[in-house]
């Protein structure tokens, strides 16, 4: 079987560092899935407005290793990359067939500078992730309340403390302050990084955000705007 994209995403986020580890974890990150030309079509959106969430069957566009490497043991970073579990217990991007899954709340469609788009937030996607397919999500049957999630009922990503000075603040709108806020808030860093002399750079909307950590207090220390 071979695919091709239907559409790209296009995300504030150019590169992996600070991405969301799932999707739904930063409900403020907006962002928009604009179709190619072979997809083009309203008709093919019909009917979508009537749903509040989307699945978006995706690929890993920025994986380091090749197309088809894979091991069957991974480290979660939620486990601190320290303990080894089954590629198919996880949701780790080197897997046989690179492909992600993900759910994402649905604002809007419009026909943007770039064509036919869909408005979404929430997703855990970087700049230009392709998307190879989009289904509704149905609460009846997607929606399992109380069961098991293995690994990840006893271990939770902790949130830090975030100093953020006014005078930098004031450089992002209020809808973008608020999901880099809750992006940094959830700790971008890889988890076997504990340096507190270090300075971290993470590229979002155009800007280069920078800070430190020290314990469980995240200090932006600059924003310099990306040329």
């Amino acid at each position: 079987m071979n695919i091709e994209p239907i559409a790209y995403y296009r995300s504030l986020l150019p590169t992996k560092f600070g991405v969301p580890r799932q999707s739904g974890l930063v409900a403020e990150l907006k962002g928009k899935i604009v179709f190619q030309q072979q997809c083009y079509n309203p008709d093919a959106l019909r009917g979508i407005e009537g749903f509040d969430y989307l699945w978006l069957l995706w690929g890993f566009s920025l994986n380091a290793k090749k197309e088809g490497e894979w091991n069957a043991l991974v480290r979660p970073p939620l486990l601190g990359g320290n303990e080894y579990m089954g590629v198919f217990a996880t949701r780790s991007p080197f897997r046989p067939n690179p492909l992600g899954l993900s759910s994402v709340r649905l604002l809007g469609v419009e026909n943007s500078a770039e064509g036919l788009a869909l408005l979404v937030a929430g997703a855990d996607l970087v700049d230009n992730t392709p998307i190879y397919d989009i289904k509704p999500y149905v609460e009846y049957s997607d929606s399992h309340v109380g069961v098991r999630s293995g690994f990840v009922d006893n271990n939770r990503w902790r949130t830090l403390e975030v100093v953020f000075p006014v005078e930098l603040r004031s450089l992002f709108g209020d809808d973008d302050f608020a999901a880099l806020y809750r992006i940094l808030e959830l700790d971008p860093r890889p988890q076997y990084h504990d340096d507190p002399e270090r300075i971290y750079g993470m590229p979002f909307a155009g800007f280069d955000v920078r800070f430190k950590v020290v314990g469980s207090v995240l200090e932006v220390v600059e924003v310099f705007e990306l040329l």
